[in-house]
């Protein structure tokens, strides 16, 4: 899988509308496939998409509410029909544990996927394997629910001229970058003499929760942030009442975390003009997009 890019399979709150479905978004990046809270109809959405679903190998569930996890168990049982080998990874907050084995097991079927769980019971480092670090914190929405922060490591990138003007070549490259340094024709040369780091990029996700420091510290620095923002700020007192964001409040997250861009998502049925919530965000923070179903941004390296 060469793709770097997030697809939108669903970018509705809890009720869907005929134009935008529950939510469901598939980051896909350094050969696997991340796909977060897959709501009521996920698999299809990827039919759509044209994507092929075998491509998944993580999950990520926020928090048990309907329209982030009811796609889940059909997702997996579709996995389990393309018959993939690959191991699945699930990451949820672990008091949703009971709500997790319904949505498995609610139906017959013989498993043969292998599927590893990864409840979360604090915030923190939850896993780091050498391809991501993923990184989860508790936000502000009335359960347990979870955001994330998915960051790559940092890479060695080499600059040719240098190495050519110091004979360094094949494996010799390769001695270098292990030992840190070698020596040539009784030259001692330092990696950083030819060579700079590319930094990791990180993609945060913040869905459902009031604005809180959780959130600033997720979108720290983010490559690419995507963030709800169910209400407008003329219903702001909806979005207090119910635990979400509006638009502005979402830009605001994303300034005071010095994100790069922010894609906003999981917007209100009772909105058709999803251009408003652009609008209202960018007041704030230029650098914002709008999700909608099967649009794709690329997430370029840095």
């Amino acid at each position: 899988m060469s793709a770097r890019d997030l697809t939108i399979l669903g970018c509705s709150s809890q009720q869907p509308t005929r134009l935008r479905n529950h939510g469901a978004y598939l980051l896909r990046w350094n050969n696997e496939g991340l796909l977060f809270d897959p709501g009521e109809g996920t698999q299809r959405q990827f039919i759509f998409a044209d994507i092929p679903p075998p491509v998944v190998t993580r999950i990520f569930v926020s928090h048990f509410h309907g329209d982030h996890c009811l796609g889940l168990g059909s997702m997996l049982m579709r996995l389990n029909l393309d018959n993939v080998r690959h191991v699945i990874h699930l990451y949820y907050p672990a008091s949703g544990k009971k709500y997790l084995d319904r949505l498995r097991y609610g139906t017959i079927f013989h498993e043969q996927i292998t599927v590893i769980e990864h409840p979360v019971t604090k915030g923190g480092v939850i896993e780091d394997n050498g391809s991501f670090k993923i990184e989860a914190e508790f936000l502000d929405h009335g359960v347990d629910n979870l955001g994330w922060r998915i960051t790559e490591p940092n890479s060695i990138k080499f600059e040719k001229e240098k190495l050519l003007n110091f004979g360094i070549k094949g494996p010799l490259v390769r001695e270098l970058e292990q030992q840190g340094q070698i020596t040539i024709d009784g030259k001692v040369i330092r990696l950083d003499e030819v060579s700079w780091v590319r930094k990791g990029d990180v993609f945060a996700v913040v869905i459902d929760t009031k604005p809180c420091q959780a959130a600033i510290d997720l979108a720290k620095g983010a490559k690419m942030l995507l963030c709800e923002s169910t209400y407008l700020e003329e219903h702001a007192h909806l979005a207090k009442a119910h635990n979400h964001m509006t638009a502005k409040q979402a830009a605001m997250i994303a300034k005071q975390a010095g994100a790069e861009e922010l894609i906003l998502t999981h917007y209100s049925a009772r909105y058709r003009d999803i251009d408003l919530f652009q609008q209202e965000a960018r007041e704030v923070f230029p650098n914002t997009q709008v999700a909608d179903d099967f649009k794709r941004f690329p997430f370029r390296l840095r």
